[in-house]
């Protein structure tokens, strides 16, 4: 759904915005010509002074004949700044006026020069989307050479103006050089040629070529997996003897294990007694009732 176009002070379409009055501007409003008629029935309905309706008791008077109400004047004003500048700019409402002088008086058939000055600009604290643009006005009596002769207004007052709209953007999808989009699909690991780790559910044991660490008698445990009857990838056993072994040295590498040597111990039946081994390479071995990997004497 699309915004609502901004409108002038008129209805219609605007053209100009607060980011458009910036101060040091000056606008001209045209010239206004003072119709008496009109000027002594707006002082009947709204200011019905003497110097204003009876044109005798005016002309005897130091004014010399009927003036027009100052606020007939500030009308005459207020029609111009309508017609010269809200008809254009996006206008929102004036939070009120700071001076307004009438400097000298006006008369039937005075013509007037109207104009406003940017004095100040800045975005509203109170009125999010609106700026707030101090101007001054005035009207000057124009002489029969069409040269300014007498300012007779002044006022200085406030206006809101909507800041220019911001096109909106156009959407688009991530960026290819992206890190989060490129090259891998969300959840998914990117492949370097390596298998992932994670953890992992394993069967029965299947050892490859022997790693040799610091041995632990007993079940043999290896990480996560619950290993039933140990195979060590090719090692070869011998017939298991339940006398005493000796052992050669452990290698690391895939283990040739020839028969058992018994020693001179006896040991009890289905009991391994106690073993002399020979150099290790891997950490000293201590054997329990059974013996770690395939060795010899162990209980089914």
């Amino acid at each position: 759904m699309t915004a609502p176009a901004l409108r002038s002070g008129t209805g219609a379409p605007a053209e100009l915005f607060f980011e458009d009055l910036v101060p040091g501007l000056t606008v001209d409003l045209g010239t206004v010509t003072v119709d008496g008629d009109e000027m002594r029935a707006f002082a009947r309905r709204f200011d019905p002074q003497w110097y204003h309706v009876d044109q005798e008791l005016a002309e005897a008077s130091r004014h010399g004949g009927v003036i027009a109400s100052g606020f007939y004047t500030v009308s005459l004003f207020m029609r111009a700044y309508v017609d010269h500048l809200l008809s254009r700019a996006a206008a929102d409402a004036s939070p009120g006026l700071e001076e307004l002088r009438w400097l000298a008086p006006v008369r039937a058939g005075d013509r007037l020069a109207v104009r406003v000055d940017v004095m100040g600009a800045r975005p509203s604290d109170a009125r999010p989307g609106l700026g707030t643009v101090i101007l001054t006005g005035t009207m000057l009596r124009l002489g029969p050479d069409n040269q300014p002769e007498q300012e007779v207004l002044r006022t200085r007052f406030r206006g809101w103006f909507a800041l220019r709209p911001v096109p909106p953007s156009t959407g688009s999808g991530p960026s290819p050089t992206d890190p989060a989009s490129a090259g891998s699909v969300v959840g998914e690991q990117p492949s370097t040629g390596a298998a992932s780790p994670g953890p992992t559910q394993a069967g029965p044991a299947q050892n490859g070529p022997a790693q040799a660490g610091p041995a632990q008698n007993g079940p043999a445990q290896n990480g996560p997996t619950q290993a039933g009857p140990a195979q060590n990838g090719p090692a070869q056993n011998g017939p298991a003897q339940n006398g005493l072994s000796e052992a050669g040295p452990v290698q690391a590498a895939p283990v040739q294990a020839g028969p058992t040597q018994p020693g001179p111990a006896q040991a009890a039946p289905g009991q391994a007694g106690p073993s002399q081994a020979g150099p290790s390479q891997a950490d000293p071995v201590q054997a329990g009732p059974a013996a770690a990997g395939a060795g010899a004497g162990q209980q089914s």
